[in-house]
């Protein structure tokens, strides 16, 4: 049995066509970094390895000279997890290729409902690959590439030498207004640092608010045309944990399809401890993190990335949860 220790990081990867995808994979599967990643990959022939390059080969685990393992997903995801961690001691980290998916919530969701899978791995980030050069050009005609930005928890912003300055604050902006949380990596040919994209532990929204407590608190909504849209709702006035729990569930429930992601720091009523959630599509996971500090304003903020999600019901019912606890503190 593993510990939380000792769970294998899964980093997912997306990115619209031709953002770099590939040339950071063939970085992790040829480079000599000394990390030992399994890269799971739909097809192995669209990474362009060298057969040269593998060392030992089966149907569909290849093994690479700097160490690596490469899958293929012919079959279930679950069942090629199932077998890599077989082999768990042979590497320290997983990365998975969501080529040929419109978004990668099928993946990350395998994460949270498999039990066997969740008791030996845990989701480290979802990272998407941005073409700098063309991403203005299609991210109004391609629902997919919003939806992928939608996703991310870092977003490697790849082949910035193509644009200006003036472009790619643009870029950054026009990113901005659809994601607010990710973090942001400039790339010229997918050339960052490794450690940068891959072991941050992005997806664990408590790690990430210890090291930028403010994570969440300098958002500022946006109006705009975008298929993909994000807001925010705050209140100094704490919630009531009675009314705030089905509300939540109600809303992924009615809105989860087109609830891409949810990231917040709730502030109970008669709670010490500040309570952290996020939710993928209809999937929500949350626990207490730690006390609030004696200095620190107690302020509830949640952020909604979705497809045209409706703010007004949504709004509706967070703020019954406030006058919920309000009502039973007169």
């Amino acid at each position: 049995m593993m510990n939380a220790i000792d769970k294998i990081p899964v980093t997912v990867l997306t990115g619209y066509l031709c953002a770099g995808k590939t040339t950071l994979l063939n970085r992790i599967l040829t480079e000599d970094h000394g990390k030992r990643y399994a890269v799971i990959v739909n097809e192995f022939g669209d990474v362009g390895i060298d057969n040269d390059l593998v060392v030992d080969a089966d149907e569909e685990v290849f093994e690479m000279n700097n160490g690596c393992i490469c899958c293929t997903v012919r079959g279930d995801l679950i069942r090629i997890i199932d077998g890599l961690m077989k082999r768990h001691n042979r590497f320290d980290a997983i990365l998975v290729e969501t080529t040929g998916l419109d978004d990668p919530a099928p993946v990350a969701q395998t994460f949270f409902v498999d039990e066997d899978v969740q008791s030996k791995t845990k989701l480290d980030a979802i990272v998407t690959v941005v073409d700098a050069k063309h991403l203005l050009g299609e991210i109004d005609k391609a629902h997919e590439a919003q939806e992928q930005l939608a996703f991310a928890d870092i977003i490697l912003l790849n082949k910035i030498d193509l644009v200006d300055a003036r472009e790619l604050t643009e870029i950054e902006a026009r990113i901005r207004r659809i994601n607010p949380t990710a973090v942001i990596r400039k790339s010229e040919r997918c050339q960052v640092p490794l450690e940068e994209v891959i072991g941050r532990n992005a997806f664990d929204l408590d790690r990430v608010l210890e090291i930028e407590p403010d994570f969440l608190e300098h958002f500022h909504d946006h109006e705009h045309d975008d298929h993909v849209t994000s807001f925010s709702l705050t209140s100094n006035a704490p919630l009531s944990p009675e009314q705030f729990f089905p509300w939540i569930q109600s809303v992924a429930q009615h809105f989860g399809i087109d609830m891409l992601r949810m990231k917040g720091i709730i502030a109970f009523e008669g709670d010490d401890d500040r309570y952290v959630m996020q939710g993928v599509h209809m999937l929500l996971e949350g626990n207490h993190q730690r006390p609030w500090k004696p200095e620190e304003t107690r302020l509830t903020r949640i952020v909604f990335i979705g497809r045209n999600l409706p703010r007004d019901i949504i709004e509706d019912g967070y703020k019954r949860c406030i006058t919920g606890a309000q009502s039973r503190q007169q």
